[in-house]
């Protein structure tokens, strides 16, 4: 079964990418900030692809009560994510760090358009750890306790 990354997530993504291409554009302090901010993000950016927001991609369907033999597979990167969340939370805790330096860079260059990217991208980060990631954890949990409760008991001797 395809995991695939909920449709308005891979849009809200791709606005943070052009918004922060621009940002690395803007030259000077603020561009050396961007693009100090954008090699953090990048990997990150590629690990939430991974295995963080696919997963959100089964939510409707398990909220409908689905639960098809198809969605086992989604358990490997829930798996994942969870053994991998204390390393990404730590990333967002560096990547907040460079968002502080870029608003900073900004403010004294008078860019609020950047500012308020910054602020923006703070505030989708704190979404991340708050719901996107607790409830990806969570659809793993959901699938493998719907598998369990379809697997007949062992015979009794």
């Amino acid at each position: 079964m395809n995991f695939a990354i909920p449709e308005s997530l891979q849009r809200e993504h791709e606005a943070l990418h052009e918004r922060l291409r621009q940002a690395t554009q803007a030259g000077g302090e603020v561009g050396e900030a961007a693009k100090a901010l954008a090699r953090l993000m990048h990997p990150h950016f590629v690990k939430e692809d991974q295995i963080a927001l696919p997963p959100l991609g089964l939510l409707a369907a398990l909220a409908r009560g689905e639960s098809p033999e198809e969605m086992a597979g989604v358990l490997e990167l829930t798996d994942r994510l969870r053994a991998e969340l204390p390393q990404m939370l730590a990333e967002h805790q560096a990547i907040v760090t460079a968002l502080d330096a870029l608003r900073e860079a900004a403010g004294r260059a008078g860019r609020s358009d950047i500012v308020a990217f910054a602020e923006d991208l703070v505030e989708h980060a704190r979404t991340e750890e708050e719901v996107m990631y607790p409830a990806a954890v969570l659809v793993g949990e959901v699938v493998r306790q719907r598998l369990d409760a379809r697997r007949p008991a062992p015979a009794s001797p």
